[in-house]
Parts: structure tokens; C-alpha cells; sequence
């Protein structure tokens, strides 16, 4: 006759099988990765960070918000996921030395993503610990001899609550070209937390694309699309946590033409 398991060993194999299922848990979502995939948003890997529009200075228009992918230099900024809502993204490195060398970024990720109309958005996201690798869009459109227009743009996401932007509405006569280059900038700065510090790391957040339709629609189209990275936001002194007020130094960005 099979003798019965006595309470200890029944003990060692519950244990062993709560150890198993922990380390499913913990591991599973690891596999994509490992495998050599890429890994794709959800929404339970939330992570909270502070908006801007200025990286030297506190706006009013400063934001607490909660990504679902990592946007801080502590991270790979490439585990950012290709794959977003109907968007299908590919790599694209920068290939002008001369870009890298004047900025110097910590981390610098160029994407370009394609929904199934055929639209296209680049992604580019420059990383540092210092003001050098963050030059204002405007100031390179403006060297590079385009003329502009500059606003500021609110994007309502999911849960509630508003990420504020910089807008560029750029144009350029380019020889040989049919008609004027048309190009429409959303842009913003991420960091860590509410103390800012330089050290901790800076993230801008940067898309571009052709004007589709009107100015208005390319905008809605880039807020879109923004809304797969960041489901709510919340001001500062809306926070659960204590944070410093916001200067009110800087005003609205009002739209402004070159």
C-alpha cells in the first residue's frame, strides 16, 4: 500500500509551485524581449513623469502625467515600442555625424512610423544630462532656412487631463521641388520628476510630419498618436504628492510668424 505525503512534504510542494507561478509572473513579460521582439504597450506598465514646454525653466503649462512606456535615461529609450495603436514604426538612425557631434545626446532614437493610410510620423527622442543636446526646433527650422509658425498645443488624453506642447507650422521653397516643403513639429520635454535636476536626465519628445489636409487635422493626427504613449495628466498642485508651485513667468506661447 502507497504511503500518503506527510505535511512537510506537502508543504515543500506548495511551496515550490507558489515559487514556479512567481517567477512566471515576473518573467512572461520579459520573453518578447529575450526573443529579440519588440515589446508593445500596456496598460498596467505605467510610469509618471512631468511634461513641459521649456526644459531651462518651469511654464504654467507644466504637467504630471502617466506614460505607458519608459521616457527617462535610467532606461533604453529604444524599449520604446514600435508597434502603437494602428502605427507600425521602423528604426531610423541619424545619419548626419554633424547633428551627433553638436549635440552630444546621451541617448538619441529616430523612428518612423506609417499608419495603414499611409500617413507617416517621425518619432525622435534626444536624451541628456545637460542643456546641450536640446536646441529648440524653431531655432534649427529658422537656421536651415525655413519660414515658421510657432504655437502652443494642448492634447487631451484618455484619463483626464492635458500635455502641453510647442507647435511648428513650417514651410520651405526648395529648388526643383513642385511646391513648398510643408512640415508640421509637436514637441515637449520629459523628466524624471518635479525637482528637474539637469543630473537626473532630460527627454524631448519630438514628432514631425507632412502637413495632411489642413494644419489643424496634422495637429490632430500628431495629439493622436501621442495618446498611445500617455494616458492622463494632472497639474502639479493636482498631484497626490506635494511639488513646488509653477513659475508664472512664462506665459502662453502665443503664434507668432517668422
Amino acid at each position: 500500500m502507497r504511503s500518503m505525503p506527510n505535511k512537510s512534504t506537502l508543504a515543500a510542494i506548495l511551496a515550490f509551485a507558489l515559487l514556479f507561478v512567481g517567477l512566471i509572473a515576473i518573467y512572461t513579460p520579459q520573453l518578447p524581449s529575450w526573443l529579440g521582439g519588440r515589446p508593445s504597450l500596456a496598460a498596467s506598465d505605467e510610469l509618471t513623469y512631468v511634461t513641459d514646454l521649456d526644459f531651462w525653466q518651469r511654464t504654467p503649462r507644466d504637467s504630471i502625467v502617466v506614460a505607458r512606456a519608459r521616457f527617462d535615461l535610467d532606461h533604453d529609450l529604444n524599449s520604446v515600442p514600435l508597434n502603437v495603436g494602428d502605427w507600425t514604426g521602423q528604426d531610423a538612425p541619424e545619419t548626419n555625424q554633424e547633428v551627433m557631434i553638436l549635440l552630444d545626446p546621451e541617448q538619441y532614437v529616430q523612428r518612423l512610423y506609417q499608419d495603414p493610410a499611409g500617413r507617416y510620423i517621425w518619432l525622435t527622442m534626444v536624451g541628456g544630462r545637460s542643456s546641450q543636446p536640446f536646441h529648440a526646433p524653431d531655432i534649427c527650422y529658422d537656421a536651415d532656412g525655413w519660414q515658421y509658425n510657432l504655437g502652443s498645443q494642448a492634447t487631451t488624453l484618455p484619463g483626464g487631463g492635458d500635455i502641453y506642447g510647442l507647435y511648428l507650422d513650417a514651410t520651405k521653397n526648395v529648388p526643383g521641388a513642385a511646391e513648398p516643403w510643408h512640415h508640421v513639429v509637436y514637441y515637449f520635454y520629459l523628466f524624471p520628476d518635479n525637482a528637474r535636476d539637469q543630473n537626473d536626465g532630460i527627454v524631448l519628445f519630438k514628432l514631425t510630419a507632412p502637413k495632411y489636409g489642413t494644419v489643424e487635422e496634422t495637429l490632430a493626427m500628431l495629439e493622436d498618436f501621442t495618446r498611445n504613449f500617455f494616458n492622463v495628466a494632472s497639474t502639479p498642485d493636482q498631484a497626490p504628492t506635494t511639488t513646488p508651485e509653477a513659475s508664472t513667468a512664462f506665459a502662453d506661447v502665443p503664434a507668432h510668424e517668422n
